[in-house]
């Protein structure tokens, strides 16, 4: 227990240094967020990726914390997404490159012979749609950092449960990282956490809490890893729906996120992330509960209605402009209201 936290402090110091030391590379090479108000510079998240495989390393490496069978190929897969992250974020890559990659990973670290091929596969295609949620939701300042540090202690919490001690130092250490980052990203951030950062740090969440329910039945495995993962899943979700509601391409950015709705309904940026994180953390309890059989199987249902809930109310909020109209309209306006202004 010493060792742990000892680990999680450690994580979290250098977190907050290398956060602090590297934003102005970041700035002076370009690496920035530019959809705000003003350039956030993108090396938060290789701040905590050094962070978190440099402490977990030396834990291991010394014998203080094994980190034990498994899950140093979990960390080494981790790292390949991160890098192909690093790569969006310096230069712009297709979101294909990404989602095959992380796929690569994914089918790398899943456990098969515990899961078998089927559920196996399923993982896969999971493990993949929680990492680019994760991705979707460093699209509000603090909001990944926080969801990822409160799902980081549930799925520890549930790792621990199973003996898997390796697996839960190894998240504490992540969940320690991120709160050093979030030291700086906290709205109005001055570092952000970028694709290396996010794709890291989903990645390993769902890998990991695939882990922990390997050997479980498919479908309450189903209704834990969902609400461990709640408000990412649910972000996806109202993207994809209001997308496709309002005709645009799935790949089409816009600020139709749950942090821009949110925001949209009058709260400020720091609430948004508040209650979005608080909805988070109810998630993660639920799933954890269930997961220890403290709680009826019944109870990630209610998780889901919830999130379902939200999105249908949350797609009922503009956040589309309206469409340019055609020139010839827009010309015959024009003559209009000159009229009008000559009397």
């Amino acid at each position: 227990m010493l060792y742990g936290i000892a680990a999680a402090t450690t994580a979290l110091l250098l977190a907050a240094v290398l956060t602090a030391l590297l934003r102005v590379p970041a700035l002076r090479l370009g690496i920035a967020d530019r959809r705000r108000q003003r350039p956030v510079p993108l090396f938060g998240g290789v701040a905590v990726v050094l962070a978190t495989c440099a402490v977990a390393v030396t834990v291991d490496r010394t014998g203080v914390a094994p980190l034990g069978s498994g899950v140093g190929e979990l960390l080494v897969a981790g790292g390949g997404v991160a890098a192909i992250g690093l790569i969006a974020d310096v230069r712009r890559i297709k979101t294909r490159v990404v989602v095959i990659g992380t796929t690569i990973a994914a089918a790398y670290v899943v456990p098969y012979d515990e899961t078998g091929l089927p559920a196996g596969l399923l993982a896969v295609c999971w493990i993949v749609f929680v990492t680019v949620g994760f991705k979707a939701l460093d699209h509000a300042d603090g909001l990944a950092g926080t969801v990822g540090v409160v799902t980081a202690f549930g799925v520890g919490a549930c790792a621990a449960a199973e003996v898997m001690d390796g697996l839960a130092v190894l998240l504490s250490v992540l969940a320690a990282a991120l709160t050093g980052f979030l030291m700086h990203n906290w709205p109005p951030a001055r570092v952000g956490l970028g694709a290396c950062g996010s794709l890291f740090t989903g990645f390993l969440l769902a890998a990991s809490a695939v882990y922990t329910r390997a050997g479980y039945g498919l479908a309450p495995s189903a209704g834990v890893l969902f609400a461990l993962t709640a408000v990412a899943s649910a972000d996806v979700l109202l993207v994809v729906l209001s997308r496709r509601l309002a005709g645009r391409g799935l790949l089409r950015g816009g600020p139709d996120h749950l942090g821009h709705r949110l925001r949209r309904l009058g709260l400020t940026p720091q609430g948004a992330t508040v209650l979005l994180g608080i909805g988070a953390f109810a998630g993660v309890l639920v799933g954890v509960l269930v997961h220890m059989g403290w709680t009826a199987e019944s109870g990630v249902y209610w998780v889901g209605a919830g999130a379902l809930v939200v999105v249908l109310i949350l797609l009922r909020i503009p956040v589309y402009g309206l469409r340019r109209p055609p020139a010839t309209q827009t010309s015959t306006q024009v003559r209009g209201q000159l009229r009008v202004r000559n009397g």
